[in-house]
């Protein structure tokens, strides 16, 4: 499939506020571990354990903030802690969004079948909906197989 120029590049990443919500809940936590810790280390060693994840989580956002880019010749995604990896169309199989329950509200998330790999993306990861992201690759997706059909 020859990519085709018309289909626009865009990115999703994560919004500038959810990093600071994890470093701000890591603090938080901190505190209360301290505070109501009383000196003992079990309580304030498990909150400065969840402090420590969610500090780890903040550095990836902030790292590698941009979590899903589309160009004509297919997508980019994240892979491991903060590396790329590029997917051409012909490798993208499905392009789905599942709605679940959880933790009492409906959540949906982007998942796109690249054969050997799956890759999921919430709304926090893409700092959009997943639906508007799946219909905007699947029109990406279009475009670049109707680009490849067309002599040029």
């Amino acid at each position: 499939m020859h990519p085709d120029q018309s289909v626009t590049p865009t990115r999703w990443r994560v919004r500038p506020s959810v990093p600071v919500l994890k470093v701000t809940g890591a603090v938080v936590l901190v505190g209360l571990g301290l505070l109501l810790g009383g000196g003992d280390p079990v309580p304030i060693g498990v909150t400065a354990l969840a402090a420590a994840g969610l500090l780890g989580w903040a550095v990836r956002d902030l790292v590698a903030p941009e979590r899903l880019a589309v160009d004509p010749a297919g997508v980019t995604v994240i892979r491991g802690f903060a590396g790329r990896r590029h997917l051409a169309w012909t490798q993208i199989e499905r392009i789905a969004v599942d709605n679940r329950p959880r933790l009492g509200l409906r959540t949906d998330t982007l998942e796109l079948d690249a054969g050997d790999s799956l890759h999921f993306f919430s709304r926090h990861d893409l700092g959009a909906e997943p639906g508007e992201v799946a219909e905007a690759l699947r029109a990406a997706k279009f475009g670049a197989g109707r680009g490849a059909a067309d002599p040029a």
